[in-house]
């Protein structure tokens, strides 16, 4: 792919930084508002332990929504997402509690296994021709069904490996800073969303993701190898869903396999609120975590104000839709 053709796939192109820039603007006085309302709400809602708790949340929602923003920017879905993540989870439990062998093995096998799944979805999409919906609906199937037969449909605790919870319930910054007990799994959604923002945007296979979804036929035609890079992005999404996997099974301190399913509604729409375009070929990092704060926050805002989760529903559905209509405006006025 030639110079020229990789910088017209950059996300930093004028009218695409624009069109970004509003909508992350938006979502983040949007986030804004929503604080300000709940707290005036509800007294509940300023608590510090509503707080970590809506952090907690978003830790494991906003790792997975980066994991989307990957496959989104490309042009590709995956409903598949929220399963991987418990299969993953599932994974790690087999290898800690089934095998006794060390945390580090567990971690590297749920990030491995979440690679190698998002690769096989990737190949099916790219090799079979597959639609990416048909092709990862499928996908969670099979994930779900493998979490359920290979924990025995029942719970897997991590009893055995105490120091489990380390990486998302305790706080390394609260032991330096009492009273700022920020988890060490919102710290992890940070990280990784620093180190997803770094690959979109500085570096090569970021150009590449960014030219599959602005235009494939144009990236295969300027020598591009398509599929390769298509199964490499569903790879690097699949990677990231391991280390969601991580994150709430450490929460929870054991891997449930029934869980996992509904999650990738919430992923994407965290996506598509943070300025992602849905065709692909636009999108940051930033407003998908900006995105999945806004899903938190309103999804901790409604229950606390006894909204009942069916109406939460509703509204997260609203929500996307009107997101995807604003793009759709940006998109006509560019």
């Amino acid at each position: 792919m030639t110079d020229t053709t990789i910088a017209h796939a950059s996300p930093t192109k004028a009218g695409f930084f624009s069109a970004a820039a509003l909508q992350k603007a938006v979502a983040f006085v949007v986030l804004i508002a929503m604080l300000a309302y709940f707290s005036v709400a509800t007294a509940n809602f300023m608590t510090q332990s509503n707080m970590i708790g809506i952090m907690q949340a978003t830790a494991v929602n906003g790792v997975l929504a980066v994991a989307c923003t990957f496959v989104i920017v490309s042009g590709g879905i995956d409903l598949s997402v929220g399963t991987l993540m418990t299969f993953c989870a599932v994974i790690t439990g087999v290898l800690l509690t089934f095998l006794k062998l060390p945390m580090a093995v567990g971690i590297v096998g749920a990030m491995a296994t979440g690679a190698f799944c998002g690769a096989i979805s990737g190949t099916i999409i790219a090799k079979f021709k597959i639609p990416p919906f048909i092709a990862t609906l499928g996908m969670m199937l099979i994930l779900k069904g493998l979490s359920l037969v290979i924990s025995g449909v029942k719970p897997i605790y991590f009893n055995d490996t105490p120091n489990f919870t380390m990486i998302s319930v305790d706080s390394v910054v609260g032991q330096v800073v009492p009273g700022f007990e920020i988890p060490n799994g919102v710290l992890i959604l940070f990280a990784v969303a620093v180190v997803a923002s770094v690959i979109l945007t500085r570096t090569l296979p970021g150009r590449y993701i960014f030219a599959l979804g602005s235009n494939e036929e144009a990236a295969r035609l300027s020598g591009v190898n398509v599929d390769r890079w298509k199964i490499l992005t569903y790879a690097l999404g699949g990677l990231v869903c391991g280390i969601a996997g991580l994150l709430i099974a450490s929460r929870l301190n054991s891997a449930q396999p029934a869980l996992g399913q509904g999650y990738e509604l919430d992923a994407i729409a965290a996506v598509v609120i943070g300025g992602t375009s849905l065709s692909g070929g636009r999108g940051t990092i930033l407003g998908t975590i900006i995105g999945a704060f806004i899903i938190s926050v309103l999804n901790n805002g409604l229950r606390i104000m006894g909204v009942a989760q069916e109406w939460q529903i509703v509204v997260t559905g609203i929500i996307i839709i009107v997101a995807v209509f604003v793009d759709m405006v940006l998109r006509k006025q560019r």
